[in-house]
């Protein structure tokens, strides 16, 4: 089952080349400890913005021409299997991109095992052992996302016990109209499988001065093309209209190249992929051979994983030096690369770009009070950094929730909710916040054998909360009449200081057939 969607650049959009209005941007050189500008004017901030971890640096530094991929920052499995960057930004859309290199900057020869989620979303995978090329010079990757609660949050989460590493992370704003989303698009992340600029050489930032205001780098398509025919690249100078004009931007030097052949024969390409998940595929065109002058002149067919999806006619569509976008979408894939044959039909095909999203469904996260309540209560316990209470507390739900929480579907299944908290015998010396009473879907509460003080937050007991372990703690003052909620089955508050009458309703949970400590 496919989407098909056809999108003229030419003329669709009025755009105000001296206004944009998308301007956060946050370039962090993971493990710097300096801001400095790049020979592409690209201004880089040092570290910051983590949650723990500890700065590095590549062992071949020289062969790195990046001043931010040389150095990295690790997360020891010390410091929990679960570490974010949390950057507050305006609610809107973002690119990110992300480098994650080894080098071997800790001597032991192991590449780590680790995932990489984005806004509470699983989106890569590292796996030990790395490919030899990315291991040594490093690799990026990239994805546009929607940001609605404030904060852009990258967390890395360890496999078994390696030390997760990342280089550097961009956070750039982009349009949120851009690769034609939609109010229902918002709950899908485009992670990019592949995004090339045809007959030229990579461009964009840590490539060229060309200038793409979303920050994004295309690659060469060298490796991609499979045609067997003599490959011809055209190049011009001339300016092309429609480009670099709401809601993409896309910029001008990628339709100022492109690619045919030297004789009639299809134009291929097979881009890989991941059978589990749909991809957008977005196709750029630019006449830019002043030979072709009429329509008719250079037709062909686009023919995807074998089936002819749409005749393209660029100078019928738009005429000379003019940008073209046509967008496809495929879904229900039995094979790991997509194939693409521009078909010639009357003259030699042609193409600018390619760009290839996987689309990939944003996961469900904590209930936002409830985030908001867990931040709250890891300050107050004083909840030590191995236990990796660290982004979002429940998600991506393929990772284990924070060490201690138990998460579930709430009602309507439109976010996850603190169900349980286990966190007895973990040396807590805090107190219990109010914002604990937040936690309305808890079930089971335990916080016995630690060392916490002050007193039990009126209201806790209503609600959800059918256990209570308060027990052998140093909790000073009353029992508050909550604990005596019906609902209530457990309630241990043994070896602690609390003073005062019993409340009469604490009893009747022993009159129910519970127990009482």
């Amino acid at each position: 089952m496919a989407l098909l969607t056809w999108l003229c650049l030419a003329g669709l959009y009025a755009a105000d080349h001296g206004q944009y209005l998308y301007d956060t941007v946050f370039n962090i050189d993971c493990g710097g400890y300096k801001n400095f500008t790049n020979k592409f004017n690209q201004t880089w901030m040092s570290d910051r913005f983590y949650t723990g971890g500890a700065p590095g640096l590549v062992s071949e530094p020289h062969i790195f021409e990046q001043e931010q991929e040389k150095t990295l920052r690790f997360f020891p499995i010390a410091m929990g299997k679960k570490n974010c960057y949390i950057v507050n930004v305006p609610e809107g859309r973002y690119y990110i991109r992300t480098f994650f290199v080894y080098d071997n900057y800790d001597s032991r020869k192991h590449t780590p095992s680790f995932d990489v989620s984005v806004e509470g979303t699983l989106v890569f995978s590292w796996r030990s052992p790395w490919l030899e090329t990315n291991s040594r010079k490093g690799a990026y990757s990239d994805l546009f996302v929607f940001v609605r609660d404030g904060e852009a949050t990258v967390c890395l989460y360890s496999i078994a016990t390696d030390a997760p590493v990342i280089g550097s992370l961009e956070i750039i704003q982009v349009d949120p109209l851009s690769y034609g989303s939609s109010s229902n698009q918002q709950n899908v992340i485009l992670v990019n499988y592949g995004r090339l600029t045809c007959g030229s050489d990579s461009f964009g930032p840590g490539f060229s001065n060309d200038t793409d205001r979303f920050g994004r780098a295309w690659q060469s398509d060298y490796t991609f093309s499979q045609s067997t025919a003599m490959k011809r690249p055209l190049s011009t100078r001339n300016p092309i209209k429609s480009t670099d004009q709401a809601h993409d931007y896309f910029p001008l030097h990628l339709y100022q190249t492109a690619l045919t052949l030297v004789s009639i024969a299809p134009l291929e390409y097979t881009l890989p992929v991941d059978t589990r998940l749909d991809y957008m595929i977005w196709f750029h065109f630019a006449e830019i051979d002043p030979t072709i002058n009429a329509p008719g002149q250079r037709v062909f067919d686009i023919i995807i994983n074998g089936k002819n999806i749409h005749r393209m006619d660029i100078f019928k569509e738009v005429g000379s030096f003019t940008a073209l976008r046509w967008q496809y979408t495929v879904s229900n894939l039995s094979k790991s690369t997509i194939s693409i044959e521009l078909n010639p039909v009357s003259g030699i095909p042609l193409i600018s770009g390619l760009e290839n999203y996987a689309l990939v469904p944003m996961d469900l996260a904590t209930d936002h009070a409830e985030v908001v309540a867990m931040r709250a209560l890891k300050q107050s316990l004083r909840i030590p950094d191995r236990m990796g209470w660290n982004g979002d507390p429940c998600a991506p739900s393929t990772w284990d929730a924070w060490e201690g929480v138990t998460c579930h579907y709430n009602k309507d299944r439109t976010a996850l909710v603190i169900t349980q908290l286990d966190l007895g015998s973990q040396g807590l010396k805090g107190f219990i916040s109010e914002q604990i009473n937040v936690l309305s879907h808890l079930v089971s509460l335990n916080l016995s054998s630690n060392i916490l003080q002050g007193s039990i937050p009126l209201g806790l007991g209503h609600g959800s909360l059918k256990t209570v372990d308060l027990s052998n703690n140093q909790l000073i003052g009353t029992i508050p009449d909550s604990l005596g909620s019906w609902q209530l089955q457990l309630v241990l508050l043994s070896n602690d200081n609390l003073e005062g009458q019993v409340p009469e309703n604490l009893y009747s949970i022993g009159v129910r057939g519970g127990t009482i400590k």
